[in-house]
């Protein structure tokens, strides 16, 4: 697992031990932001499900101003710390080590471009919570893009409730890649 572009291109990142977390694979990291493209650059972004802070951690690498990673787990934690240190991005990354939920009403006054979600695959109710907390708590820009990997056998156009549409899907192997946006009779309302 390493950076892909950037400032940081070619350092090789730490990754958790164990089955709690899974990496995102290089091959669909780098599709991801050949698809996100300039959307990156200045971009305030907020990682749930961090793991190893890889994606954002690659925007922070690709101009992004800020970064939120937030993980529960005390071991990917470490990994993301690590991570953070080895780039030498602390002035501009957040790590919070607790639930989601929690984190995002703790975040309350900021306001995220890019978000990635990428919750263990059981977790497939969290797309919809997670994406209906951040508009409830104010957290989304208008224009925000939501990155959410899950298993392809799921269709998250089932589970997003109302205010959110799937503007592109992508399938790698076992895992798919849906790219999320507000819909505009939401942003009128």
């Amino acid at each position: 697992m390493r950076i892909i572009s950037g400032e940081a291109r070619g350092r090789k990142l730490f990754a958790p031990q164990g089955l709690n977390t899974r990496p995102t694979a290089d091959r669909v990291k780098e599709s991801v932001f050949n698809i996100l493209g300039r959307r990156v650059v200045e971009a305030r972004v907020l990682d749930l499900f961090a793991g190893s802070g890889a994606m954002a951690l690659e925007c922070i690498s690709r101009g992004a101003d800020f970064a939120a990673l937030v993980d529960q787990d005390r071991g990917a934690a470490a990994v993301i710390e690590k991570n953070i240190a080895l780039l030498r991005c602390a002035e501009r990354t957040l790590l919070i080590n607790m639930d989601w939920r929690r984190a995002l009403k703790q975040m309350r006054g900021y306001r995220f471009s890019l978000v990635f979600m990428d919750p263990p695959y059981k977790m497939v109710e969290s797309y919809d919570q997670a994406a209906q907390a951040l508009k409830e708590d104010g957290l989304l820009e208008d224009d925000a893009t939501l990155v959410m990997e899950h298993s392809r056998e799921v269709s998250l156009e089932d589970r997003l409730g109302q205010g959110f549409e799937i503007f592109d899907k992508r399938v790698y192997g076992e895992s798919a890649v849906s790219f999320v946006r507000r819909t505009e009779e939401e942003d009128h309302e």
